[in-house]
């Protein structure tokens, strides 16, 4: 093998001068992308304080920006990554998942108002999208912004417009337009002047009557509940006073189900969660977004004391260190009560408190399966985890996770005062207990009504509701919102509750009922609630994200394509995540089995 002769001696050449090694040094050392401005970091450090260390808070600093700025600054994002030391890729994916945050560029022109009309189906049936096609011309102001929202949550005061943050009930273009002339865009605070007792209004109906209902209804506010007993029991608990299993034993009696939809047994929950290895947490649902469900709002603006001491019994009962409480943001009356008697009970507590934090979501109806709210309290995008594990496991912050919807904690204090027997002497039709059923729809009286587990649809419109609308004969339903499926008027005599509307292909949900009469097509309320599958679906999985877009569009066809409709509902039951894209085939599925002549 021949090797090269030794070289002559190299030469050293100066690649670079120490000038060029230190520019060089410079240029990489400086950060790439967007740089915040010092003006953007100085308006976002006083919106959000000493808040930029905790990830979890990222979802409510961009509330602070959102409500400061009627939107979110590209600029004020970059700064607000800069605090948060977060990626400014992740800001930008939360922000943009939420409907309730609209992200602008440079100098984009921001609206000073949103106007947001309801065209849910109880809003639709009363007149929404005529609202909607006549509002910007009578407005006649290029700086209101007028669009379609997904059901608020006020389907017995249809139609209803949001300005701003401002309820317009029985909504007219008169009275909107005369909200935006006041300037009528913050929801008034209540007055804590009310007496209220539940158990008082068993069998009976608890919403107003009439078009003058009040915006903000009086509650019962702390020292009053205080005054009339609140908040012993669960003293008596937190003291020891009252064993911790015998409240346990109660729960498991009385028979109570988680009030939200699932209907898991609430004392089985809290042996599971109360097994678990502290430190454990709660999470409380109040995203209440499933479309025709307003039971949640109308205790909870009346009444926030009764679920906040159902809460700390339970929360002592099973061992919790700290309360998260996730309120959907389209309730802003009810948040600004909770924020207020929540400082009242920490500030003069009548016992030891656990950590308590209400966190305000941001118009994501994906938020009230319980995984994804989760991971907004944690302030993520808002998308369902795969399980196992469940969160009674390993939930929020990856602690074991006991999870409440509001009203199954509202009755908890009553149902321990009262005896189990209370609870489950109430039922009809071989059920027991009690439902808070949210009625809308073409029924005289709509509304929140405290009936009996296992009334059926037509006992429900006939004892409770004041019989059909005049002009309208019954014609069909919707027993559980929008993902309960729709069956037709002949089959009024099928007990409401859990377990009993699933031979049919439906189910009870959130005990939302949406009542719709002869002059109504079930094509078309199938059609709605499909659109707002389309809407909500986070997108995560492909099945729930293709599946919802192509069925609404083929549901508009004046007749169906049933099979290729049916290969899309197998698909999505079977390969979606969560239960918004297993439920989302309800409507196609009812329809074509019971109003076939409608899209034959």
């Amino acid at each position: 093998m021949n090797h090269p002769k030794p070289s002559a001696e190299v030469k050293a050449v100066a690649v670079a001068t120490a000038d060029d090694l230190r520019e060089t040094i410079r240029r990489k050392s400086k950060l790439k992308g967007r740089q915040a401005d010092d003006a953007s970091l100085a308006e976002v450090r006083q919106l959000i304080g000493a808040a930029a260390d905790r990830r979890d808070l990222l979802i409510e600093n961009l509330h602070k920006l959102n409500d400061e700025y009627r939107a979110l600054h590209d600029r004020h994002l970059v700064a607000l990554a800069k605090e948060m030391n977060l990626p400014m890729a992740e800001v930008y994916e939360v922000a943009t998942f939420y409907h309730h945050f609209e992200v602008v560029r440079g100098n984009d022109p921001v609206a000073d108002i949103t106007l947001r009309v309801c065209d849910g189906i109880a809003c639709e049936l009363a007149g929404a999208q005529d609202l909607l096609a006549k509002l910007p011309a009578i407005l006649g102001n290029p700086k209101i912004k007028v669009e379609a929202a997904p059901c608020v949550g006020r389907c017995e005061q249809a139609p209803v417009a949001v300005v701003h943050q401002y309820p317009v009930l029985f909504a007219t273009t008169d009275k909107v337009a005369a909200a935006v002339k006041n300037n009528l865009t913050t929801h008034p605070m209540a007055k804590d002047s009310a007496s209220f007792d539940p158990a008082a209004f068993v069998e009976k109906g608890i919403s107003p009557q009439g078009d003058n209902q009040a915006v903000s209804p009086d509650y019962v506010g702390y020292e009053s509940y205080r005054a009339q007993g609140g908040y012993a029991l669960a003293k008596e608990v937190v003291e020891g006073k009252k064993d911790g299993e015998s409240v346990v034993k109660i729960m498991e009696s009385s028979g109570l189900r988680g009030l939200g939809g699932a209907g898991f047994p609430a004392g089985r929950k809290w042996r599971i969660v109360r097994d678990q290895v502290a430190p454990k947490l709660m999470a409380v649902n109040i995203d209440e977004g499933e479309p025709g469900t307003f039971k949640d709002r109308t205790y909870l603006e009346r009444d926030p004391h009764r679920f906040l001491e159902g809460m700390l019994i339970a929360a002592n009962v099973v061992g919790i260190n700290a309360c998260y409480i996730y309120l959907r943001d389209e309730y802003h009356g009810c948040r600004e009560l909770l924020e207020v008697e929540l400082a009242k009970l920490i500030a003069n507590p009548p016992f030891k408190l656990p950590l308590i934090e209400l966190r305000r979501g941001a118009g994501a109806y994906i938020c009230g399966e319980e995984s994804a709210m989760i991971e907004s309290i944690e302030g993520k995008r808002g998308e369902p985890r795969m399980r196992p594990p469940y969160i009674a496991q390993v939930g929020l912050f990856g602690r074991p996770t006991l999870e409440h919807n509001f009203e199954t904690l509202y009755w908890v204090s009553d149902i321990v005062q009262r005896g189990p027997e209370w609870f489950s002497s109430f039922g009809r039709h071989d059920r027991k207990g009690l439902r808070s059923f949210s009625v809308s729809g073409r029924v005289k009286n709509p509304g929140v009504k405290l009936a009996p587990a296992g009334i059926t649809i037509q006992e429900l419109i006939d004892e409770y509701c004041g019989g059909m609308q005049d002009g309208h004969q019954f014609y069909g339903y919707l027993p559980g919102g929008a993902s309960g499926g729709i069956l037709p008027a002949t089959m009024n005599d099928i007990p409401l509750d859990f377990d009993t509307l699933q031979p049919y292909g439906c189910f009870i949900g959130s005990a939302a009922v949406m009542v719709f009469g002869d002059k109504d097509k079930a094509r078309d309320m199938a059609l709605n609630v499909m659109h707002f599958f389309e809407h909500e679906s986070c997108g995560q999985c492909t099945p729930c994200r293709v599946g919802t877009s192509k069925a609404a569009k083929l549901m508009q066809s004046p007749s169906w394509d049933q099979n290729t409709l049916e290969d899309l509902a197998t698909v999505m039951v079977d390969a979606s995540i969560c239960g918004l894209g297993q439920a989302a085939p309800n409507p196609i599925r009812c329809i074509a089995k019971y109003f076939p002549e409608e899209v034959a």
